[in-house]
């Protein structure tokens, strides 16, 4: 398939010859005034609301009838009546009904008739004025839908993708769920943009690997990219449950009755062991980036502690190897919502957005840079590429201080060993709290405070050579900033918003629908240090990422954890650390014991992506102080109690 090699402008080939024959008879000025946005001249009040349900070809809760997902559609009426036919806007997800979207929890609401009154979040009020359908799909399983949820697999994806394939006349759908009048999307140009947050986002990312035609621009907000690695890292669990309680969790009444066989596929599936298994494969999003064909605008918190950022940089990565168009926003907020923490730009370039990639409107966003990063609470950089132009992978080798376990970090190897003890009742915020001193349950190893900043844009690796005392161990590795800063306080109940009680207003409004949604701001928090990105692992897995065996106490083992994508600066004054230990609480399980390790200084490294590589990092440590700080505690964001089962959502 061949690749765009850039973003392309999309008209009609009627318009496009119209337009160039004009070009020859008006004016330069003139012949320029192309439309650059789309504006809200349709009436929402009078906007068509309809359902449909689209035939999946499956029958996956095997009731011998083909599954069906309803479709409910909100589209312009006087576009219809025109006849002028429009692009879709579609979010895909399992929460209408069960748990609600947004910060405020909306569900869909119906009238008597059963079309949707309320359609959650702000796209449709918006949108639909603007000359676009918005199209809010139950997953198999959830809702209105037949079927039942499998937790990023066939039923999800397929259920999604069949409602892209009918948009586009190739599935069948019905004007009922269990009626034999076909409905057809007459109405519609086939030009189809998927967004959603968490599992919303999730099903975006599935839907493009498949490469269906017609999905032109996908919106994966906080979105899983491969379903191991929100259950497990590298055979360390992060979680103490599986997908089947994640399938019972939104499944509506009539698929739990119905779905046993499915729940039982999730159980032998996902087996606890942490290996890999033909279930993952077939939710791993990743190994197909090559089929995508949709441009991807990508937003995620760096701090997100339930969908991590792993998903992020392996994601990003892959589509960039093959090609496909890109465009990231990286906040410092936890799991939320750009129209959370950034509102008014999120809805502008959003809108630029779909009017570039679904009405073909030159507005220059495929000129303006790749990346917005937010660097503090609500201030905001951008990148022209991500990573950027000049980044390179610099290998940082931890070596022995003057007291154990308070090592240095620098660019020559060093020697001898650190031995730490695993306690699982402590995490990164204790380890980065006492990194100036020696506690049992961690190694750190930190450079002299910088003369430069020095920034880290990408994703790192951490080689360790471990010798355990037990036939299990877990590892974690941790990257920090030391030293003071205010930043959005990720780990309180917002994840680094306040909601506030004003409202502002997002697009037009009906009596059952209003486009007025409770504003917010950052909820921020002062730091002595800030974790930077974090990576996880079972030791078992050292030989493989795909499965684990029991260790041999006393026997040395090299394992090389993937540490988290991020960008952020560590300023000049601070101080940079990798720390090495074992169960990360609240973030990973515990192994079944309490392992001492004893890591092989010289054989430990940490591959970092540094703006300006080796060399900036050199610049950044000459004549840097040499003697650490008074040992002190340093102030940090504490991680959250997490809740027993975690779900791809938090209600923001």
């Amino acid at each position: 398939m061949p690749k765009r090699t850039r973003f392309t402008i999309w008209r009609p080939l009627a318009t496009a010859a119209v337009a160039a024959l004009l070009a020859t008879l008006l004016t330069p000025a003139a012949a320029h005034a192309a439309p650059r946005e789309s504006k809200p001249v349709y009436s929402y009040d009078d906007a068509i609301r309809e359902a449909v349900w689209v035939d999946t070809g499956l029958d996956l809760d095997r009731d011998g009838k083909r599954d069906r997902v309803a479709v409910d559609i909100v589209r312009p009426r006087e576009a219809a009546a025109r006849g002028r036919k429009v692009p879709v806007i579609m979010d895909a997800s399992p929460y209408y009904s069960c748990c609600g979207r947004g910060n405020e929890g909306q569900k869909k609401t119906y009238d008597a008739d059963g079309d949707v009154v309320q359609m959650p979040l702000f796209y449709d009020n918006y949108f639909v004025p603007r000359g676009y359908a918005f199209v809010g799909v139950d997953l198999a399983g959830t809702n209105r839908s037949d079927g039942c949820v499998d937790v990023g697999g066939r039923s999800d994806i397929l259920s999604a993708k069949a409602v892209v394939d009918w948009l586009n006349g190739r599935a069948k759908a019905y004007t009922t769920r269990t009626g034999t009048t076909k409905a057809r999307a007459t109405w519609t140009n086939g030009r189809t943009g998927m967004i959603g947050k968490s599992w919303d986002g999730t099903i975006a990312n599935g839907v493009a690997a498949t490469g269906v035609e017609g999905l032109k621009t996908i919106v994966p907000i906080s979105a899983i990219s491969s379903w191991y690695d929100y259950y497990f890292q590298q055979g360390a669990p992060l979680y103490d449950s599986g997908p089947d309680w994640l399938s019972n969790y939104v499944d509506s009444p009539d698929a739990r009755a119905k779905c046993g066989a499915v729940q039982r596929m999730l159980v032998d599936g996902a087996p606890r062991t942490g290996d890999w298994t033909p279930l993952w494969t077939e939710r791993d999003y990743v190994k197909d980036a090559a089929k995508v064909r949709a441009s991807v605008f990508l937003i995620h918190g760096m701090q997100d502690l339930n969908v991590r950022m792993k998903h992020v940089g392996q994601w990003w990565d892959a589509l960039a190897k093959n090609g496909v168009e890109r465009k990231i926003w990286l906040s410092q907020t936890g799991h939320v919502d750009p129209f959370d923490f950034r509102r008014a730009e999120w809805v502008r370039t959003l809108h630029r957005w779909f009017d570039h990639e679904l009405l073909g409107y030159d507005n220059g966003i495929d000129r303006e840079p790749m990346a917005d990063i937010e660097r503090h609470p609500d201030q905001w950089v951008t990148s022209q590429a991500w990573p950027p132009r000049g980044t390179g992978t610099t290998t940082l080798r931890p070596a022995k201080g003057s007291q154990a376990g308070v090592g240095t970090l620098g660019l020559s190897k060093g020697k001898g060993t650190e031995t730490f003890t695993d306690d699982p009742q402590r995490g990164e915020s204790d380890w980065a709290a006492n990194i100036d001193r020696p506690t049992p349950d961690k190694a750190g190893f930190v450079t002299g405070p910088l003369t430069r900043d020095l920034r880290l844009s990408g994703s790192s690796q951490v080689t360790v050579t471990a010798t355990p005392t037990t036939s299990t161990a877990h590892l974690s590795a941790v990257l920090v900033d030391l030293g003071p800063d205010t930043i959005r306080d990720y780990a309180a109940s917002g994840e680094g918003i306040t909601t506030l009680t004003d409202r502002t207003c997002w697009g037009a409004s009906t009596t059952g629908d209003s486009a007025c949604f409770k504003e917010t701001k950052a909820k921020t928090a002062d730091v002595d240090h800030t974790v930077v990105s974090r990576g996880w692992a079972d030791l078992g897995n050292h030989a493989s990422d795909l499965t684990g065996v029991p260790l041999t106490p006393g026997k040395p083992y090299t394992i090389t954890l993937d540490l988290a994508a991020t960008d952020h600066v560590v300023p000049a004054g601070h101080r940079l650390a990798l720390i090495v230990a074992g169960t990360d609480k609240d973030l990973i399980d515990p192994p079944s014991t309490k392992p001492t390790l004893t890591l092989d200084l010289s054989r430990t490294k940490a591959r970092v992506p540094l703006v300006g590589g080796a060399p900036a990092f050199a610049r950044a440590t000459a004549d840097a102080p040499s003697a650490a700080p008074a040992a002190k505690r340093l102030d940090g964001v504490t991680t959250a109690p997490r809740p027993d089962h975690r779900i791809p959502e938090a209600g923001r």
